[in-house]
């Protein structure tokens, strides 16, 4: 008969996301919140890539298989010494089921975010407690795309940079620095007094994004998918806005509405890289 392990050796197999057969359940894979001593879990060709290409990012492991490995040195991106030489199932049996890993897994150390008094300059995303991690990853890849300077989370109700959401951000966590508040009301009044206009954008907005007179530094905040704004972030805001869409369809996904409204933001007033 098999000894029982003691608690501490349970304890460390539990904190290890990578267990022998079989696949873990999605939930397993989740860490807990906000552990700092926790790896990013990077995962699939764009996100793994562009932090192999980060100086900033400390990569802990790496786990490749022979395709993949080849393809970075095709693209003239070294992997770290920390890298084991894997078969795809064996990546797969360490992701949840769903996930898409084209032959990469990284675990890595968090990014250094700046303070949100330090940001002064150009065009700032504000999340407003935006839960779905595939949503947030989406707004980290658009924002990428637009030289977005920052994007602003909350400490709770907003998912971690790992995992689905550093999947969904398609190597855009490596370009767009992630700020986390403890209270969002607050964290506004600090962008205000570093003198950026704060732009609320809810559908029934009091004018349209396109006709207010839009300067940088700037700060357009979203709300989730169905409550949108909270009213004490809606009373912050400097203006209340609206997209105004010509089609029968009045309302976008969160990810769709933050591509639209940067566009705008960014065709009137420009937007300076971090």
């Amino acid at each position: 008969m098999r000894e029982r392990p003691d608690k501490s050796e349970q304890r460390n197999r539990s904190r290890s996301f990578a267990p022998k057969g079989g696949r873990r359940p999605s939930h397993a894979f989740r860490k807990p919140a906000r552990d700092a001593d926790a790896p990013v879990i990077l995962y699939g060709w764009h996100s793994v890539a562009a932090a192999l290409r980060n100086p900033a990012r400390k990569i802990r492991r790496l786990w490749a298989t022979e395709n993949a490995l080849r393809r970075l040195a095709d693209d003239g991106i070294a992997a770290p010494r920390q890298t084991e030489l894997v078969r795809p199932d064996a990546i797969a049996a360490r992701l949840p089921g769903d996930a898409v890993h084209q032959g990469l897994l990284a675990e890595a150390d968090p990014l250094p975010a700046p303070d949100i008094e330090e940001l002064k300059d150009g065009v700032v995303l504000v999340l407003d407690q935006i839960t779905d991690p595939h949503n947030v990853g989406a707004i980290v890849r658009t924002a990428a795309a637009f030289g977005v300077a920052a994007i602003v989370t909350t400490a709770r109700h907003s998912p971690e940079a790992t995992g689905v959401l550093a999947k969904s951000a398609s190597g855009g966590l490596e370009a767009v620095p992630l700020v986390t508040v403890t209270n969002l009301a607050r964290g506004l009044e600090v962008l205000k007094a570093s003198g950026l206009l704060v732009v609320g954008l809810a559908g029934e907005g009091d004018v349209d994004l396109g006709s207010v007179e839009l300067k940088t530094p700037l700060a357009l905040v979203l709300g989730a998918e169905g409550k949108g704004l909270r009213q004490l972030t809606r009373a912050t805001c400097d203006v209340i806005a609206r997209l105004e869409l010509p089609g029968a369809i009045k309302s976008l996904n969160v990810s769709n509405a933050a591509a639209v409204a940067l566009y705008i933001a960014t065709a009137r007033v420009g937007s300076r890289p971090a």
